[in-house]
């Protein structure tokens, strides 16, 4: 009976040390950055996208990139903008749009 009790409690305790490790690192993956570890290089039609954002070395990602935010919410890598690439003309289209609703 002694034994019993023992064994209970001692599976009660290593499920309560199992949960509160789970509900610990749950938020573990806070404050990582989400990057990009390729980048495609196939232009995409300026009406899916909605944003972008740059991701640099500073921002704790390997791959410099340019992530398009679509209408959707999908994260698109594309290359680092060039002086003359289709990246840095969706870049202006969209700043453009950005500005025209500020003025709004």
């Amino acid at each position: 009976m002694v034994r019993n009790s023992v064994t209970v409690q001692a599976a009660a305790l290593l499920l309560f040390a199992l949960l509160f490790i789970c509900w610990n690192s749950a938020g573990a993956t806070d404050g990582v950055p989400d990057c990009c570890l390729v980048t495609v290089n196939k232009k995409i039609p300026h009406n899916l996208v909605k944003s972008y954002y740059v991701q640099t070395h500073e921002t704790g990602c390997r791959v410099l990139a340019t992530v398009f935010v679509t209408r959707k919410g999908k994260h698109l890598c594309a290359p680092p903008a060039t002086n003359n690439n289709w990246v840095k003309k969706l870049i202006i289209k969209l700043n453009k749009k950005s500005n025209k609703r500020k003025e709004q």
